[in-house]
């Protein structure tokens, strides 16, 4: 019997499921198909989903939080924002009590939803007179009509995994945290940008709080970052390695928020802080 194939090279694969009729059993084969020059619809191709870092901006207070606001109300005229909020320095303090009571990864990652549910929940309400609204994962699909009404949507920065979480090889604090959350929201919606708001210029060779000497990366691939295996890394590893099998959100971008302007600028497609790429 001849093979048939997809035009493409590859055989198409066929799986028979059993159907069952009265007290009769009947099987049906269906053909699942995959062409390797299909790409996925982008569902949001114009939204740019923003990260703010917890401990870096959020734990920082009013200073640093303020003047973020402002700019964020006023792109917002001309951009479609998604806000991403991080868990801070609540999230470290809380995984480090559960890791000492020896509760497992699923525990430690609904902790860290509900640290980083605070911080967006503070978010939403410095936004609220602007159109701010809180994104429950339940509602996530009514994207669009915020955007259409000229909300701006902060969501949780961490994935609703919780429980589910998978553990991670060598330790119990979950893999999949604040910046992943934000990272595979903007693959989903095919988005224009997804920025990482931090309080450093973006990535150097090791941490510049502790080190003076550490040299800044404007511009790095991932490949190159994962193999230079650097102690202090500006987002989670999971991150990289997410990029690696994108198929929409290939680079992203980290800035200092502390800089007025900068996020003016990276939303209107400047190079602005370390740019993390995939070839």
């Amino acid at each position: 019997m001849a093979t048939h194939t997809n035009g493409n090279g590859s055989v198409p694969q066929r799986r028979t499921i059993q159907m069952t009729h009265g007290n009769s059993t009947s099987s049906v084969t269906a053909v699942l198909t995959e062409s390797k020059y299909e790409e996925p619809i982008q569902v949001l191709p114009d939204t740019n989903v923003i990260k703010i870092g917890g401990q870096s901006i959020m734990d920082r207070g009013r200073s640093a939080v303020f003047p973020l606001i402002d700019e964020i109300v006023e792109n917002a005229k001309a951009h479609q924002i998604l806000i991403g909020a991080g868990g801070g320095t609540r999230a470290r303090h809380a995984y480090s009590l559960a890791l000492d009571l020896d509760l497992p990864t699923g525990v430690l990652a609904s902790i860290g939803c509900a640290t980083s549910r605070q911080n967006a929940r503070i978010l939403q309400m410095l936004l609220a007179k602007h159109g701010g609204v809180y994104l429950n994962p339940e509602d996530f699909e009514k994207l669009p009509l915020y955007f259409r009404v000229g909300c701006i949507p902060v969501m949780v920065g961490m994935p609703p995994y919780e429980y589910w979480e998978k553990p991670t090889k060598g330790s119990r604090i979950p893999q999949n945290r604040t910046d992943s959350g934000v990272y595979l929201t903007a693959e989903f919606l095919g988005a224009r940008t997804c920025i990482f708001v931090k309080d450093e210029d973006g990535l150097y060779t090791d941490d510049p709080k502790k080190n003076k000497h550490a040299k800044f990366i404007p511009k790095i691939t991932v490949q190159e970052l994962m193999d230079r295996d650097l102690d202090d890394l500006v987002v989670e590893h999971i991150v990289l390695e997410n990029m690696l099998k994108a198929r929409n959100v290939r680079s992203i971008q980290v800035i200092n928020g502390m800089v007025q302007g900068n996020l003016t600028r990276a939303l209107n497609g400047e190079h602005v802080g370390t740019i993390i790429h995939v070839d």
